[in-house]
């Protein structure tokens, strides 16, 4: 099977992936960097994705790091099994703002189409423990995870808020 960037992409470290700065940007609000140490964009720790992959075994990442300036996670076909970290904020596509919905709404669509797609995205505490007290099987709390910069590959404190990983399994196949 073919992997579009090894599955690996976007907010994901996978070693030295640090491109020029042209390479890096991508035109969102945290194209400058946040604040006194410039980092913006922030990569997935290889022990975490190596654990979801050995679980899920992604075949694509509609998200990828390094962006190709000519790929678009939102409107392409995604692969069979995805790793899909977006953006945490707002992104400019197509001349619009989109945010964490456009993704959401896409890999739902995705999941009706026979695709599966693990979203991680941080969310409140409180939000991971209803969601469990409720029932729900196809959210885990992956917690505060500390990503890894693009820029040196340093890792970071963490967003403060968890981490989901939310499972949208095939329309019909057992989870």
């Amino acid at each position: 099977m073919t992997r579009m960037f090894t599955g690996r992409g976007c907010c994901m470290d996978d070693g030295p992936l640090f491109g020029s700065p042209s390479e890096r940007r991508i035109a969102n609000k945290f194209h400058d960097g946040n604040g006194s140490d410039g980092k913006h964009y922030w990569l997935t720790p290889t022990d975490m994705y190596a654990q979801l992959d050995a679980e899920f075994h992604f075949d694509f990442d509609p998200c990828p790091y390094p962006k190709p300036d000519w790929f678009d996670g939102l409107t392409c076909e995604w692969g069979k099994s995805n790793y899909v970290n977006p953006p945490f904020g707002s992104i400019m596509h197509n001349g619009r703002k989109k945010g964490p919905t456009a993704w959401m709404r896409k890999a739902i669509a995705e999941q009706a189409k026979g695709r599966l797609s693990v979203v991680v995205y941080p969310v409140d505490k409180w939000v991971l423990m209803m969601l469990a007290a409720t029932g729900s099987q196809n959210v885990r709390n992956l917690g505060d995870v500390k990503w890894r910069a693009t820029e040196d590959g340093s890792v970071g404190n963490g967003t403060g808020r968890h981490i989901a990983a939310f499972i949208l399994y095939p329309r019909g196949s057992q989870s």
